[in-house]
């Protein structure tokens, strides 16, 4: 299953910036991401691990407490 990294602002709206294979590339991409955002950025860069596109995204918005682990 791949990576995917994604920018989220704080009004939830979604921003795919790339997929990884490995989870190295994926780690040094958003660490990358995350030093070069301003301190006072309503962005924040996630990674999440899933089977497609379309699932990282509805996991990435689903609220914490309705989040199915290994599924």
């Amino acid at each position: 299953m791949p990576y995917f990294v994604y920018h989220i602002t704080s009004t939830n709206k979604l921003e795919h910036i790339e997929t990884f294979e490995k989870y190295r590339e994926a780690k040094v991409k958003v660490n990358a991401l995350r030093k070069s955002e301003p301190d006072d950025s309503d962005t924040i860069c996630r990674m999440i691990h899933a089977t497609n596109r379309s699932n990282a995204e509805k996991l990435l918005l689903a609220p914490r407490d309705e989040r199915i682990i290994g599924e």
